[in-house]
């Protein structure tokens, strides 16, 4: 059975069992795009009820304008937490 990244999860595969470093590394990938999708997602929605009054066919400059600075600026409010959280997380895993 294959999943939507092509890889072999099957406990019946030619090559037997997977590597474990493997699969962890496959996990990762699969958590770091549901993370860009959910974050992707949140963007999108937050930008677009802040910027877009009437929906319509197409978007005016000053909709255009605050579309680009809300996904910027969102964009570095998230890039500021995450590195706060990986440096906080080394500093915990450090005292381990």
């Amino acid at each position: 059975k294959k999943d939507s990244f092509g890889s072999d999860f099957s406990s019946g595969s030619s090559s037997g069992k997977m590597d474990t470093g493997t699969i962890m590394e496959q996990v990762k990938v699969q958590i770091a795009v549901a993370n860009a999708q959910e974050l992707l997602q949140r963007m999108t929605d937050k930008c677009f009820k802040k910027c877009i009054g009437k929906p319509g066919s197409t978007l005016d400059n000053s909709e255009q304008k605050c579309i680009a600075m809300c996904m910027d600026r969102y964009m570095d409010a998230w890039n500021t937490v995450s590195r706060a959280y990986n440096s906080r997380l080394q500093r915990e895993r450090a005292r381990i």
